[in-house]
């Protein structure tokens, strides 16, 4: 029996040795077509790499050593297959991301773990006020036709979501059922304005802990950072999460389809700020510049499916448009106040399926090349495992190589502060490709579209989410019409096709200290509406559109204020 006993052990214990060494051979069987689906096929291998040790490890409970050297003799294949995986063509990523993530380690040495945490914490708070709509209005579509639902479907609301519904809306539910698309648009736009006024609370460890701040881009020679992403919702996330950047006054951001910024309105932008700074409205302004950003996005996994849809997923389309952008925005200024007023710029990349960011600096000449960029994802590979200390040394090498490759960089006399910007927001990213790592097996689930609703006109304040909202920043509908098409398309087939309606909510800002502001701002988000309903109008017909307008203080911020009459949906 005890020989019986001994094979079966034996037998168990090459099957495991046998099962992770062909995990690890899969893993360096083939080249990784992206970082994302790299890092996530590392993470399933080493589940299985786990499990076969574990195996092992049970097989022969009553004999500590003969279980001891098995579970040796699994470590030993795990080493030698993950070094032989380098010596496969054009594998040398994927061994490497397999060989980090099979075996247990800290973490990055230059991330900030705490600030992790804190950021979950909020996205999971968030999210599950959103997560809560659903859940209630499945319930609520159940038991509409039961004699008490009106009293049911306020208390569920009130315990689940912690606002009530129209009463008129569910008073007749038995004749003919709950508006579900209508009330389905209600309650979102409700839980929108709860995350704004509960921000503060919900935002207050993860601010605290920002790494890049107004003092920070002061100090590299910036008073204003003007970001115009795309209008994907996959970039709401752009500031606190991508970049661990503070959400400040002066920390702009105005997206629009595809980067395609307007050109006229950043000129305008440009010449308010550095009016402030000539009159001395801008601390220490003197010493300081203005700083346009034009962030693109692409996914390394499904390059020709989940790019742009601005650019038709055309990763070179994307990216070349975007530096036009910034070059006609410089020879705009300089064309209009005089050669050498340009404002500084530079141009960041987002790999939307794992956050990881490219970001390509000036040239000495001032030209921003597609092809030339330090990627964040590669630094974090090379770096992982080094001390602090010696982790930052080379990205400091990386980046001042890169630098003397493009015979240095275009900014007016601060290139040690871009230098040091494009190193903190390098650094920085870590933290977030580390947190895709954590949270989400390296590679979000779902890496195209899953909005929650459009936002037209500016950004809501306080909501920081990727894939939260699809912002389109727009004055008028004729000026945002292409950003808004694409907005409905999108939600085309996240909402309409289920029977759910396109959920817009109109929103601008107001300065208080202006006579008359709060009321010019509510009649131009009405008369924005009124126009999207009217582009929009076969979707209104069908009861598929609900827009809402809200407007916001500029520096507070705190809360949504809703415009009498502004909800602009099917009539109840």
């Amino acid at each position: 029996m005890n020989t019986l006993k001994r094979r079966q052990a034996q037998a168990t214990h090459t099957r495991a040795g046998l099962a992770l060494a062909a995990a690890f051979s899969e893993a360096a069987a083939e080249p990784p077509r992206s970082p994302a689906l790299a890092l996530q096929r590392a993470a399933r291998h080493s589940a299985a790499a786990q499990k076969a040790t574990t195996k092992a490890a049970q097989a022969t409970p009553k004999s500590p050593v003969r279980s001891a050297m098995a579970t040796r003799a699994v470590q030993a294949t795990q080493v030698t297959q993950a070094s032989k995986a380098p010596a496969q063509a054009g594998v040398t990523t994927r061994a490497a991301q397999a060989l980090a993530s099979s075996i247990p380690q800290p973490g990055h040495a230059l991330v900030d773990a705490d600030l992790n945490d804190c950021l979950h914490t909020y996205e999971q708070r968030v999210r599950g006020r959103f997560a809560a709509v659903l859940d209630v209005l499945r319930t609520l579509s159940s038991c509409q036709h039961e004699r008490d639902f009106a009293a049911q479907a306020q208390a569920l609301a009130l315990q689940k979501l912690g606002f009530e519904l129209p009463t008129d809306w569910l008073a007749n539910a038995w004749v003919a059922g709950v508006d579900m698309a209508a009330l389905h648009a209600h309650c979102l736009f409700q839980t929108v304005a709860q995350s704004v006024q509960q921000a503060g609370f919900d935002q207050s460890c993860w601010r605290a802990r920002m790494p890049i701040g107004p003092q920070q881009w002061r100090d590299w020679g910036y008073h204003t950072l003007d970001f115009s992403p795309c209008a994907d919702g996959r970039l709401q996330a752009l500031l606190p999460f991508i970049l661990r950047t503070t959400p400040a006054a002066h920390v702009w951001v105005k997206a629009y389809a595809g980067a395609l910024f307007d050109v006229e309105h950043d000129v305008a932008d440009w010449t308010q700020r550095e009016l402030e700074r000539l009159t001395g409205a801008i601390e220490g302004g003197a010493q300081l510049d203005y700083l346009k950003v034009a962030v693109y996005h692409y996914s390394s996994s499904a390059p020709c499916e989940q790019g742009c849809a601005a650019h038709s997923s055309q990763d070179e389309q994307a990216v070349q448009a975007a530096i036009e952008r910034l070059v006609a925005l410089q020879m705009a200024v300089d064309n209009t106040f005089g050669l050498g007023a340009a404002p500084q710029v530079l141009l960041i990349g987002v790999d939307t399926d794992c956050d990881a960011i490219r970001i390509h600096l000036p040239d000495a000449s001032g030209q921003i090349q597609r092809t030339r960029f330090l990627d964040s994802a590669a630094l974090y590979r090379s770096t992982l495992g080094m001390a602090a200390g010696k982790a930052l040394q080379t990205v400091q090498q990386a980046l001042q190589r890169h630098v003397a490759e493009l015979g240095g960089l275009a900014a007016k006399g601060n290139e040690a502060g871009m230098a040091a910007l494009a190193q903190a927001w390098l650094i920085a990213n870590f933290s977030q490709i580390e947190y895709v790592n954590r949270h989400h097996a390296g590679r979000y689930a779902v890496i195209g579209h899953d909005e929650a609703f459009v936002c037209a006109g500016e950004a809501v304040p306080l909501l920081h989410l990727r894939n939260q909202f699809y912002f389109a920043h727009l004055d008028t509908v004729e000026e945002g019409a292409a950003d808004l098409d694409v907005g409905a398309r999108i939600f085309q087939g996240l909402n309409v096709q289920r029977g759910l309606a396109l959920p817009v909510l109109v929103h601008f800002t107001y300065d208080a200290r202006v006579p008359g502001a709060r009321a010019r701002a509510v009649q131009r988000g009405l008369r924005v509406a009124q126009a999207i309903r009217a582009r929009f109008a076969e979707l209104a017909e069908r009861g598929l559109l609900h827009c809402r307008v809200a407007v916001s203080e500029r520096q507070a911020g705190s809360m949504l204020e809703w415009a009498e009459h502004a909800v602009l949906a099917a009539a109840h």
